[in-house]
């Protein structure tokens, strides 16, 4: 827990992005969108391989496991900005 005192600001404010991003856009409308939007779980889902598996070690390991993080915020702040827009009745 305290490697992720100082990602804290990084984390904070790629959650801030996704509720942004999710809260103007919301969620996907058509099966394009939907696939679009399957690419950053891809990414998310390869990068988690990448660290459970533990292929890079040292500093290159380091940073995937930053990245994940850091995407797995931005992905949750998107999907509960776009839970806000549909349960505001903007959607």
């Amino acid at each position: 827990m305290s490697q992720l005192l100082p990602l804290w600001p990084g984390l904070a404010a790629a959650l801030a992005l996704g509720l942004t991003v999710g809260a103007l856009a919301g969620f996907p409308r058509s099966r394009a969108t939907w696939l679009a939007a399957g690419l950053p779980l891809l990414a998310l889902a390869g990068l988690i391989g990448l660290a459970a598996f533990g292929t890079a070690p040292g500093r290159a390991g380091l940073r995937i496991e930053i990245a994940a993080l850091v995407l797995a915020g931005y992905l949750a702040g998107c999907g509960l900005g776009a839970l806000g827009r549909m349960l505001s009745g903007r959607a």
